[in-house]
């Protein structure tokens, strides 16, 4: 039997990483080439996948969707990720604490992590292995779009996985979410699994209080709070 036995998911856009920037840029060049126009606006981002994102963007900006549409932006949104590797070194940045809390949880007995979001797996790939975390995450095991699932299905799709890859059983309240978003806190409840969330992203702490999460940090600077709430609400 394994000794694995808690599980650790972390959102990655503004919970772990900011990338604002290259993600707007990608967005564009992939709209451009989808659509064979500038783009002219992106609707908010927190807490979607990149298929909501994908249809709300091309419904600001006019475009009539067909069936076609989203497997071409997938595709051309992957690529344009792929080409800006070397921005998101220069101008992604790791948010304050991220780092130190990840080798933190590396360290605790019986944990695993992964991630969890609504982001494509090349690309939250590319994002945490350029900024230097993928070290300390298992991202076989994460939960990424498809343009099927949810991200509260994307959980228990990561949670399998998991369990698969290391032997083990990660159930709801083994299980803990680490996000920014009230949409991310509506996830982890319809999945059953607790959410610490972080006022890292456009959410203030009151409003992610408001959306029912089991525990608010202000940031991840504070690592021995990080590991603590991943402690109480896994019953560690």
């Amino acid at each position: 039997m394994s000794t694995l036995n808690r599980l650790v998911l972390w959102n990655i856009d503004h919970t772990l990483v900011d990338v604002g920037r290259i993600t707007r840029d990608a967005y564009a060049e992939a709209f451009q080439r989808t659509i064979g126009r500038p783009l002219v606006r992106l609707p908010p981002t927190p807490g979607r996948t990149e298929s909501e994102i994908i249809f709300e963007t091309l419904a600001f900006n006019d475009v009539v969707t067909t069936d076609d549409h989203l497997p071409a932006f997938f595709d051309a949104l992957a690529e344009a990720f792929a080409n800006r590797r070397a921005d998101l070194r220069a101008h992604g940045r790791v948010l304050a604490g991220a780092g130190e809390a990840v080798e933190a949880l590396a360290h605790v007995p019986g944990v695993v992590q992964s991630v969890l979001t609504g982001s494509l797996q090349p690309n939250a790939v590319l994002k945490v292995t350029e900024l230097g975390l993928a070290a300390r995450l298992d991202l076989e095991a994460g939960g990424y779009e498809n343009g099927v699932y949810s991200k509260a299905a994307l959980l228990e799709v990561a949670r399998a996985r998991a369990g698969e890859r290391h032997g083990a059983r990660y159930p709801e309240s083994a299980t803990v979410y680490v996000a920014d978003s009230p949409r991310d806190v509506q996830a982890a409840h319809i999945a059953g699994s607790p959410i610490i969330a972080v006022a890292t992203g456009s959410a203030t702490e009151a409003e992610l209080r408001a959306a029912g999460a089991d525990r608010v940090l202000a940031t991840l600077a504070d690592t021995h709070a990080v590991v603590s709430a991943v402690a109480d609400l896994t019953r560690m």
